[in-house]
């Protein structure tokens, strides 16, 4: 191995930071699963009493769609760098989410808790009709959260 490599440690981040952390924060990465197929896409979320919801669009038949239905645990990636000249300074923190993901009922008091277009930016659209789009919220429960910092 190199030992020009520069590195830098980090270190486990309190409960309370990675909570507020995640609650400031708006946006990651969403993982999911099928077998051994991993899918992720950039999302927008909202961090809300120890779960994470997304609005997402979804089109009949899609991909996204079967990976959700498929997808047994989730995870969810947040992170932050700050970069400086030093690589050895770079000061950043990361924040990993995982559990179970389900869609939330159209009638469940989460929809209205929310504020939909107040808590998400507009869906990204690309080459779909959004009138053959669902939008639809789903919550990530989560079993185990960490972060770390340097």
């Amino acid at each position: 191995m190199d030992t020009d490599i520069a590195f830098a440690y980090t270190e486990g981040m309190p409960d309370d930071v990675v909570r507020d952390r995640l609650a400031a924060s708006e946006r990651g990465v969403l993982a999911l699963a099928d077998g051994d197929d991993a899918y992720a896409f950039p999302v927008f979320h909202h961090y809300e009493d120890g779960s994470l919801y997304f609005r997402l669009g979804e089109t009949r038949g899609s991909e996204k769609s079967a990976y959700l239905d498929a997808t047994e645990t989730a995870t969810y990636v947040v992170t932050e760098t700050e970069a400086t000249p030093d690589a050895e300074s770079w000061t950043g923190w990361s924040i990993i989410a995982r559990g179970p993901i389900t869609a939330v009922p159209d009638d469940d008091p989460a929809y209205a808790a929310v504020e939909i277009n107040e808590r998400y930016a507009p869906i990204r659209v690309f080459e779909e009709a959004t009138d053959e789009m669902d939008v639809t919220l789903y919550e990530l429960s989560i079993e185990v959260l960490t972060g770390r910092q340097n």
